[in-house]
């Protein structure tokens, strides 16, 4: 068949011999919005020609009786033999009954699952540790997800008092690591550092490490860069930190009269404050530390204390510690105010009352007493009382550890006054220390001291 003549008009009726010539001369014709050059060899090739001179290669069929059409890109950045190819390997799916966009959603799909579990391969430590205490934050405290922080936090931060700076933080060593590569032996190399120089703070970096390695084992995409069994359980871990040794610091009944008197006479009314209202209620430190004024109600005579563990208690507001509590300057929202420089209102709460204490302790002789020990003092003082241990513990804040007592006990805040009263005047009784309880708040005044 001979060639057609380059002046011939093209027919764009029938199907054509495609050549670079012919394309390059094909035009839209006069009075229609676009043309098409049918392709010969393959079928359903063509190349669409607009008005405005445009040329795109388009592949057309049917499958299972519904119209299938995929453009192929511009002409001549798509040459003709690569339509062809593209045509060719379109028509073998569609001939087949597979439609193309299926097989090429499946190809993408295993595409992301690659890219997603090399992602997964290459995350830290450090990362996952960020997005695991954002997630579980609204199911912490602000003193758990603090802590939370300060266990990976890289340092080197001037102290806010005093000259140096911060430490690294336990785990911060791990934060550098892929995941992949937290392995059972890594981590007993690290708690095995870590238990020779501050194995207390260690021992509780272990307990957050083995929980978040538990939650990236429940999430489907973390969890095959981790072994079947958690890499922090280990028996050589847990013996490389050692085990916590059992506090004992607390106040003995015959050191009172000289805690009293030395606390009193520290010199600063509010940590000597502070340092009482410990001891009187058997709070935590942080617990007592952070009162806000608003937490005093004078009215129903209740302490409100946000609790670690059900989140707020109410105690009683026993007489003593009312009027050492109203006996306070009032410079901000905080009950135990600093009175540091740069203003009243920009002072947070006391800080460091624990070396106050540490002075006091000398002086009596109860060197090592901690601020925690004072609360430790509170429960083994009431030991000399026929105090139900329910009371004491729901003064405290611990959880109750029967079923009766937790399913069947209630005990409002006039019954706890009761027996919490009668607390607070045995130990200051024990003390030497008299005053006066009708006195309006605000105006203590020491009877007797002895």
């Amino acid at each position: 068949m001979a060639r057609p003549s380059k002046t011939t008009a093209i027919d764009y009726t029938a199907a054509h011999d495609l050549t670079h010539g012919l394309l390059e001369r094909a035009a839209c014709p006069d009075g229609l919005s676009f043309a098409l050059v049918r392709d010969a060899d393959k079928k359903g090739l063509r190349l669409r020609i607009t008005k405005a001179g445009g040329k795109h290669w388009q592949f057309e069929t049917r499958i299972k009786g519904k119209l299938f059409t995929r453009a192929l890109g511009e002409w001549p950045a798509v040459s003709i033999d690569a339509a062809k190819v593209e045509a060719h390997r379109l028509r073998g799916l569609t001939e087949q009954g597979t439609d193309p966009r299926d097989s090429e959603r499946q190809q993408e799909a295993v595409k992301a699952a690659e890219q997603a579990a090399a992602a997964v391969q290459a995350v830290t430590v450090g990362e996952l540790w960020d997005t695991y205490t954002t997630e579980r934050r609204p199911h912490w405290g602000d003193r758990h997800y603090r802590d939370h922080l300060k266990l990976c936090a890289a340092g080197g931060e001037r102290f806010k008092r005093g000259t140096g700076t911060t430490k690294p933080g336990p785990l911060h060593a791990l934060t550098a690591l892929p995941l992949r590569d937290l392995t059972a032996p890594v981590v007993e190399a690290w708690a095995a550092r870590e238990g020779k120089t501050r194995p207390t703070s260690a021992r509780l970096a272990w307990r957050c490490l083995k929980a978040f390695l538990g939650w990236c084992a429940e999430q489907p995409e973390y969890a095959p860069a981790l072994p079947s069994v958690n890499p922090a359980k280990t028996k050589k871990s847990r013996e490389a930190l050692g085990k916590p040794g059992i506090k004992q610091d607390a106040l003995l009944r015959e050191q009172l009269p000289a805690w009293f008197t030395a606390v009193r006479q520290s010199g600063n009314p509010t940590i000597s404050a502070y340092l009482q209202t410990l001891l009187l209620t058997g709070a935590r430190p942080g617990e007592i530390k952070g009162l806000h004024w608003s937490d005093i109600n004078t009215q129903w005579r209740g302490l409100t204390i946000r609790d670690k563990v059900e989140g707020e208690r109410v105690i009683p507001l026993t007489s003593y510690v009312s009027q050492l509590l109203h006996a306070l300057p009032r410079r901000n929202e905080w009950v135990f105010a600093s009175n540091q420089r740069g203003g009243d209102k920009k002072a947070g709460p006391i800080a460091r009352p624990s070396t106050t204490l540490t002075h006091i302790a000398a002086v009596v002789g109860n060197e090592g007493l901690t601020l925690h020990g004072l609360r430790r003092s509170f429960k083994s003082l009431t030991e000399w009382l026929e105090i139900p241990a329910g009371v004491v513990a729901q003064l405290m804040g611990h959880k109750p550890s029967a079923t009766a007592e937790k399913h069947y006990t209630v005990r409002p805040l006039d019954l706890l006054r009761v027996h919490h009263e009668k607390i607070e005047a045995w130990i200051l009784e024990q003390a030497g220390v008299v005053f006066d309880a009708k006195a309006a708040p605000g105006a203590l005044r020491v009877v007797q001291a002895a």
